[in-house]
């Protein structure tokens, strides 16, 4: 089943006096980068957690956001002010003693992930029992993401399939023309000939065998049964899991047969034909760049 790289998930779930708050964003990715931004209590988790989102959100970029809201009214937590110009305020120093070319948006940037920014921030150790529901939180967090994920990619494979579908049915049309296509061809060569040449001089089996040489590099029979059985592999790996990579591969080979099957077409209505799976093609491939 197709997964979508874009989607969101978020887990609450209580402990003490505090919520453990954790927020999942994916979008698409070549591969599988995660970023976190983690609360200083969990940064000892980090490692884990980022382990246990990979394996089962596999690619895509993914932002990982866990941090601690109180339950009591008035005590939310804020930013320490002093704190981080203080921190703000050392870091220039030291950049500027080692001739560290930084900007203040760049310290600010990595300062805001230090301990003690946000008052009400614990920096104590995590007891076992914490733990435990910091990691079913974010299980349940993951579970949210995939179900959004699998929602987008239902979605997704109705659009791709629909798309592949019409080249397919291209691919039929395009048969109608091909037997017309070998006449137009005859005739505007024998016209050719007569106007060029007197009819005395042409060896007419020689003609035929030069006629029948040259209908044969036009042939594009193979070219629209690799199409077809690409197409249909198309289809039958839409049904694997995590099949993004492979759909883009595929989709190349598509296009190889495409471009072969235009520039041997040598008609007006074939090429239209061409043109159109084109579009299509450029339509799946957009959408394949979004699929797990």
């Amino acid at each position: 089943m197709i997964h979508s790289m874009t989607g969101f998930g978020k887990a609450i779930a209580e402990y003490g006096d505090k919520n453990i708050v954790v927020e999942l964003k994916s979008l698409n990715s070549k591969s599988l980068d995660i970023n976190t931004r983690i609360a200083y209590l969990y940064h000892e988790k980090d490692l884990e957690i980022r382990s246990m989102v990979g394996e089962k959100l596999v690619r895509g970029k993914i932002d990982i956001s866990i941090y601690c809201e109180s339950k009591e009214a008035g005590i939310d937590k804020a930013i320490n002010e002093k704190k981080v110009k203080t921190y703000c305020a050392q870091m220039q120093k030291l950049a500027e003693e080692m001739h560290i070319s930084t900007s203040p948006h760049a310290i600010f940037d990595t300062v805001m992930r230090l301990p003690e920014v946000f008052t009400g921030e614990s920096t104590g150790e995590v007891s076992d029992e914490e733990s435990a529901v910091l990691m079913r939180t974010v299980q349940q967090a993951i579970e949210h993401i995939t179900l959004f994920r699998r929602n987008e990619g239902t979605v997704l494979a109705a659009d791709v399939l629909l798309n592949i579908e019409r080249i397919e049915q291209l691919v039929d049309i395009i048969k109608t023309f091909e037997n017309q296509r070998i006449e137009r061809i005859r005739e505007r060569i024998a016209q050719a000939l007569a106007e060029g040449i007197a009819p005395d001089n042409i060896d007419k089996n020689r003609l035929e065998q030069e006629l029948i040489f040259y209908i044969e590099k036009l042939d594009v029979s193979e070219e629209k049964v690799r199409l077809l059985q690409h197409c249909s592999y198309f289809k039958q790996t839409m049904e694997e899991a995590n099949c993004g990579k492979k759909l883009g591969f595929i989709s190349q080979e598509i296009g190889r047969e495409i471009n072969t099957l235009g520039s041997k077409s040598n008609d007006a209505n074939m090429q239209r034909m061409v043109v159109e799976m084109k579009d299509y093609l450029e339509r799946i491939k957009e959408q394949v760049l979004n699929i797990q």
